[in-house]
């Protein structure tokens, strides 16, 4: 393990950055490096030990008390071209009964198409590998695109929530993907854990839309979470140029992609739809970005900060900024939404995904940038070298 210090380190134990500095000063002690590309991490339940993937196809577990990442076998096929690959990974609620985790990926379905996949496996610690290899979903329909895969997992109600792309559709009228309920892509869709469509979701039995749609109108969805204290489920979004958004998602909702919007064109640099406005029938974003790049928040993987090693932070949301490549910490009271106070920034870390420490209330942080590191954020007075 590598403790960061000096002028860097100082500056950030500070928060020295808009809007508010950090009321907690913290080190950031790095524990891996070589991932080669992470994607999502999580906790294993009863253990301080993480599964990972790499969009290259890799499961490894970061064993905690070794310090070692152990290569686990058994990855499913993936199509990792361009933004596709082994993407998010979640251990199921009955985890410790029955040993799944859940997987989605990006696989090819016929010659270039593509699409998005969600699958659970039996994680054989003993064994160093993954059994018993289910898909549960193929998202619909597939096709000639490498991007926008979306692919955030969360379980709620006794369901398993997954978050989608658009799959980086270009038109932006009402004929987009995003507005198209026979489509997957660009929503939220609910599952029961054995991957069948629940009778009670919102457009079951409606003539030609998908009965897995839970929510639509939304762009690439790279962020999900579930709130420790309501249990709804929050997402962030990449926007066009601008315009990301933070959302609750609500049953049904229409989340106004492309057609209510608060970026521009990445060609022209002009609006091609209006702001979220009262009255226009879509659900607007409980916090979202200006347009262009210059401030802009392309978020992926997103916590609550839950533990108590920062005591000022509880309650407080972590989402992980790709292009401006710091970790945002969000005040937030009730859908009230502060502008992040900047954590990590200067680091020059691609922010990947972000997960709490269920014993040391550490704060931990994947990368996906050329060294690719894991990381954890502790108090800067209890670093322990």
């Amino acid at each position: 393990m590598r403790i960061l210090s000096g002028l860097a380190v100082g500056a950030l134990a500070l928060g020295l950055a808009d809007p508010a500095k950090a009321d907690s000063p913290y080190s950031v002690e790095i524990l891996a490096e070589g991932l080669e590309r992470p994607w999502a991490m999580a906790f294993l339940p009863g253990s301080s030990d993480l599964i990972l993937t790499s969009r290259l196809g890799r499961v490894m577990i970061y064993e905690a008390e070794s310090g070692e990442i152990l290569e686990i076998t058994g990855a499913p096929e993936v199509d990792a071209r361009r933004q596709g690959g082994l993407l998010d990974i979640a251990p199921a609620p009955d985890f410790a009964q029955s040993s799944h985790v859940y997987m989605t990926w990006s696989g090819r379905i016929e010659g270039s198409d593509t699409t998005t996949h969600l699958g659970r496996a039996r994680l054989d610690r003993a064994a160093g590998a993954l059994a018993d290899l289910e898909v549960l979903h193929v998202v619909g329909p597939a096709m000639d695109s490498q991007a926008h895969y979306g692919s955030r997992i969360v379980f709620a109600d006794g369901h398993v929530f997954v978050g989608l792309g658009d799959r980086n559709r270009k038109d932006f009228g009402p004929d987009h993907i995003s507005q198209d309920l026979s489509s997957e892509n660009g929503s939220v869709i609910r599952l029961t854990p054995d991957g069948a469509i629940p009778e009670d979701n919102p457009f079951v039995g409606e003539e030609g839309a998908a009965g897995a749609i839970w929510s639509y109108g939304h762009r690439n969805i790279q962020a999900m979470a579930v709130h420790p204290g309501t249990g709804e489920i929050w997402l962030a979004e990449h926007g066009e140029a601008g315009g990301d958004e933070i959302n609750v998602v609500a049953r049904g909702g229409n989340y106004g992609w492309p057609l209510a919007a608060f970026g521009v064109d990445y060609r022209t640099g002009e609006r091609f739809a209006e702001p979220h406005r009262p009255g226009d029938g879509f659900v607007a974003p409980v916090f979202h970005w200006p347009p262009g790049r210059e401030d802009h928040f392309p978020p992926s993987g997103m916590t609550w900060y839950t533990g108590e090693a920062f005591p000022d932070w509880q309650g407080h949301l972590l989402v992980g900024n790709l292009f401006h490549r710091y970790l945002g910490l969000f005040a937030v009271d009730g859908h009230e939404v502060s502008a992040p106070i900047r954590l990590l920034e200067g680091e020059g870390w691609r922010i990947r995904d972000v997960a709490v420490g269920p014993e040391d209330g550490f704060i931990y942080v994947i990368a996906d940038d050329d060294a690719a590191p894991l990381v954890r954020l502790v108090p800067a007075n209890g670093a322990d070298g």
